[in-house]
This record gives C-alpha cells, structure tokens and sequence, in this order.
C-alpha cells in the first residue's frame, strides 16, 4: 500500500486489520440497506460497499457485494486522483460518480465516495456503487434499452462531482440532479444513504488507524495483499502450464441482428501466473452491450483461486489481463453502454470453459447466462398519481458440477448475494399482482448431475404502464454442458396485452401495457455435467416426483423407465433402454 511493508508487524495487529476492514465494508453495507430508499438496494442488495487506499488500491469490499463492480472502483480514485491530485481533497468532501468514460458501466450505477483522513493524513476512500431506479433519459428501471444510441439517451451524466464541500452540500447541484430525474424523492435518499454509508467507514477506518497507528496499519495491508496473492498462485500452479482457448456468443446487440456478439477468452498458464486475454472479442457494438471492464477476468479468476477469501487488491496481483481498446469489453467513450453487464455472465463461463480439459475436476458447466431475467414495468399508479418502477431480477440455473447438481432459481456468478424481490413487496407497493413464480421443468440441461432450473414468474400489471423487457439472446449459444451433460434451456419474455387470445414473445425494448396485460420472464437454465445415463435412476426418479423433469424427458435424456401410480424405477427396463440408448450414440 505505501512501502511501508518492511516494517515489523505482530500477527495479532495484522488479524486484526485483515478482519476489521472487510467488517467495515460489511457494517457500510448494513447501514446502506436499511436508510436507502430503493427496492433495488434494501431487497434486491444490488449495490457494493468498499474501502480503498489513496491510490485506488482495494482494501475490502463487503461479503456479498456485487462481484462484477470489483474491476471498477480503483479507477474512479485513480481518475479523481489524476484530476484533483492527492491535495485536492479534505476532510468532510462527499463525490459522485456514474461517467462511463471511466466507469464503464450503465449510468444508473452511481458511485459516492468520501476522502478518509486520519493522524492528518489521506489514508483512502471510503466507496459505495448502488443502482438508482432512474437518472433521467431512458435510464428508468433497470436503464435503458440495447437499442439506445449514445450516453446521453441513457441519462444524467456525473463526471466526479463533488456534492459535499467539507461537509455542506451544494444545494444547488443537488438541485439539478433531481430536476433531471424521474423520482427525485428515492433517488436523493439513496443518494444521501450512500454518502452516510461512506462516513461510517470512514470512522470505523480511522478507529482503526487510532488504535494501532497509521504505519502499523499500511503494514499489515501489504502482508495481508501478499497472503492473497500467495494464496491464488498456488492455485495456479496447480494447473498445467499452457494455452487454453474457448469461445460463445450471444445472439445480437438488438440493433445489428444478424451480427452476433463473439466472446473469445484465451488464459495462458506459466507456473503461478495467469494471462486471461480478451482481445479477440467482438468490436465495440452500436447496440448498448458495450463496457469498459476488466470485470468478467476477474470474476472468473476469484472464483478459481479462492472464491472463499475476503478479496482485495491482493486477489489479483498474480492476474494480467489483456484487452483490446476498442472491443465491447473497452469501448471507447461515448460508446453506449445501457446494457454493459449482460454479457459479462457468459463472459465468466468461457473463461472457466477454456480450462475445463486442464482442471476437469472444478468446472462447473455453464449457468444460463446473463444477469438474472430483470423484470421492470413502470408508469403512474391511478390511485395515488404518483410515478412507480416495479423492479426485481429473477435468478436461473447454474451449471451441473463435478460434485453434483446445479443450483436453481440463482442469481448470476457476477452478482453476490442480489435476489429477486419478494412476490409481499411487490404487490404491497405496486399496482401488479404476481401470478406465478415457479421452477420450469426441463429448463436444467440433463447430466450425471444435472443442470439447475430457472425461473418462471407472471405478473399482470393493474395499471396502466411499460414493460421494458430486455435480456441478451442464447439461442445461438444455448448454456453449454461438460463432458458429456446436455445444454440448458434458454430464457425470454411474453407478453399477453389485455384481451389477446395468447401471449407473444418479445425480444428487447420497451412495450405498453393497457390494465391487465400479463407477462412471463423466463430465466434459463444451467448444463448438465457427465454422462446423464450415469445418474442413479433413483436420482432422476426423484426430479421426476419433484417437478424437476417430465417423464418424457427421464425417459428418452436419463433413460430411466418409471412404472405404475408410484412412478418406481423399473430397473430391468431402465438398463435395457440405456443400453439401446448408448449403442445408437456409439454408431
């Protein structure tokens, strides 16, 4: 952290401060939870809490924060750095940040920091990234659609503005933001969440500092970044060395749809060092599925090392990652970027499907995908004429594993411990009433474990409003399984407008909605891993019981032939069926 890593320092005093920051981040998280505003970060928890070092060196993000926003918090403290120098900053300043020439990200998730001073000194800053339901623009709900053209379409822009001088707000900035905005009154109070959120780590940091002194602290910061990155490079060196290569792809960016998106992810394994190189991908698209985001690399590479681990700056120093400037992972300024994180799910997957054949034993096959299926409709409610977005991300099917089954009903590997929103919330709140959400049978790809399952939620909305339903494609890259496990089911939406005989499919962009339009999220499902006639047949007669699998699908996928009311295995059966089933694969 600042070189001070000669410094003798008891094991105790590092325990200490190896434990306290991320007990920092997690009390900010607490803290922001209960004063904010928004169903997004009270229920759904779509929002990070972290502590950095004066030059962006991440010291703890809390348990659960979204795994995908770790690439993206130093940046901002380096750009703010570059721009205001070290000096320009003091005690009591508040900042917020959502421009994607640095964040590389939709404009509804705004960052506020907050500078840490202690002993007189900058020690670091204090950061919380949470998603705002509105920042003007056609930003509403979950921000605007692929199809948008440019950043400005998407919303309010903020470039590193400072909202609190030594601790008095602009009032008159402040102002401007909620004038430009749709719901002024929850995004203010996440606004002002966020920054109390920053102040309280602020003063758990400096108690910190207080009790153990500045120097002893930046000491135990350094060990504590070179345990984890010991730590990750001996799990590296457990790989074998080489090049390993793999690719996917999503269906289109919704403006360009005959030109899929490719993702192309080549890792180069040289003893403990790792090399994921991105730079093959698709070039940055006019449809809104652009990012600047190292993001997908170090998820992927997380969950290989030490997924269990606090992480900070240390978790990748053993990481190099290349990217081609110019690519949909590093669009150049002011590409759109209204969608940027719905590739990064299978972004994560290819990395993992490229060393598959070199840890055959902990890969898991792909989940389905993409950033849960959002559910968002939004309008103005008849009986209180007051503006409302219904929000929440439905979870799918994670990928069959080495050791077993996939979980169902998840959300992404790139989204911590965000969930959807209870059925309570929403119809307590919003003019919808949610019909359904159930598991969809046959959505988990067959294996010897088997696929998780998605989602199937219905919601009739009961006034009148907009539907904004957009999820990126896998029809042409279906959640691939593993050695010998079958692909997961893909997700999408219908939509019933009111008085129509059936729904119809929709893929991307905003529909209106008269009173009493029903809609149906689909989320996909993981693949299956292994051979699906190695499950016990005992195994798939339990899915069956469960709903998990039609019989159909034990019978001609599992080849397990269940007979009588009970539906019990015939075993006799069973093993002739399987034998017949694997000579027609053989010839």
């Amino acid at each position: 952290m600042s070189g001070a890593g000669a410094l003798p320092i008891d094991p105790v005093t590092i325990e200490v401060v190896r434990n306290s920051l991320p007990a920092a981040a997690n009390e900010m998280a607490t803290d922001l939870q209960r004063s904010s505003y928004n169903m997004m970060i009270y229920e759904v928890r779509d929002y990070c809490c972290a502590i950095l070092g004066p030059n962006g060196e991440l010291l703890s993000q809390n348990v659960g924060g979204v795994s995908h926003f770790v690439a993206d918090l130093g940046v901002i403290v380096k750009d703010a750095v570059e721009r205001f120098g070290q000096d320009g900053f003091r005690p009591g300043d508040g900042f917020v940040m959502n421009h994607q020439r640095v964040c590389g990200q939709h404009l509804n998730n705004v960052v506020t920091y907050t500078p840490i001073f202690t002993q007189g000194q900058l020690f670091g800053f204090s950061m919380v990234r949470a998603h705002w339901v509105d920042v003007g623009g056609l930003s509403t709900g979950f921000g605007a659609t692929g199809t948008s053209a440019d950043p400005w379409l998407e919303g309010l822009q903020l470039d590193q503005v400072k909202v609190v001088d030594a601790g008095r707000f602009n009032q008159d900035l402040l102002r401007l933001i909620q004038d430009n905005i749709r719901h002024p009154d929850a995004s203010m109070g996440d606004l002002r969440a966020q920054l109390a959120a920053c102040r309280l780590g602020e003063r758990r940091v400096s108690e910190l500092v207080e009790r153990y002194g500045i120097d002893a602290v930046r000491a135990s910061v350094d060990r504590i970044f070179k345990d984890s990155e010991a730590r990750a490079r001996a799990v590296v060196q457990e790989i074998p060395d080489g090049e390993y290569v793999a690719e996917s792809l999503l269906d289109h960016d919704f403006v360009d749809r005959d030109d899929p998106i490719l993702i192309r992810a080549r890792v180069r394994v040289a003893r403990s060092d790792m090399t994921i190189d991105l730079s093959e991908c698709s070039r940055q698209r006019r449809g809104g599925f652009n990012s600047r985001t190292r993001a997908g690399a170090f998820v992927a590479y997380k969950a290989l090392t030490v997924p269990d681990e606090a992480v900070n700056e240390g978790s990748f120093a053993a990481l190099k990652v290349v990217m081609a400037e110019g690519t949909f992972m590093m669009a150049t300024y002011p590409a759109p970027m209204a969608s940027w994180g719905s590739p990064m799910p299978t972004v994560v997957d290819t990395i993992l499907r490229a060393l598959a054949d070199a840890v055959p034993g902990r890969v898991p096959a792909a989940h389905f995908g993409t950033l849960g299926a959002p559910l968002a409709f939004f309008g103005t409610d008849p009986t209180t004429e007051r503006r409302f977005v219904v929000q929440s991300i439905e979870g799918g099917g994670w990928g069959g594993r080495p050791f077993g089954d996939g979980p169902s009903a998840s959300v992404s590997v790139c989204q911590g411990d965000v969930r959807n929103a209870p059925i309570e919330s929403l119809e307590l709140k919003f003019p919808v009433r949610v019909e359904s959400r159930q598991l969809r049978a046959d959505s988990g790809g067959a294996g010897r474990f088997r696929g998780g399952l998605g989602i199937l939620t219905e919601v009739r909305n009961l006034a009148e409003g907009t539907w904004n339903m957009t999820m990126p494609g896998r029809h042409r890259c279906p959640p691939w399984g593993l050695w010998g496990g079958a692909e997961g089911d893909v997700g999408g939406y219908e939509l019933q407008l009111a008085g129509a005989p059936a729904p119809e499919p929709v893929e991307g962009g905003r529909r209106q909605a008269p009173v009493d339009s029903l809609a149906r999220i689909s989320s996909g499902g993981g693949g299956g891993w292994g051979n699906p006639l190695e499950r016990p047949a005992e195994d798939v007669r339990r899915d069956v019981l469960e709903g998990y699998v039609s019989e159909a699908r034990a019978l001609e996928e599992y080849g397990v032939v269940l007979q009588g009311p009970g539906r019990e295995v015939d075993e006799d059966e069973t093993r002739r069926h399987r034998g017949r089933i694997m000579s027609e694969r053989a010839s």
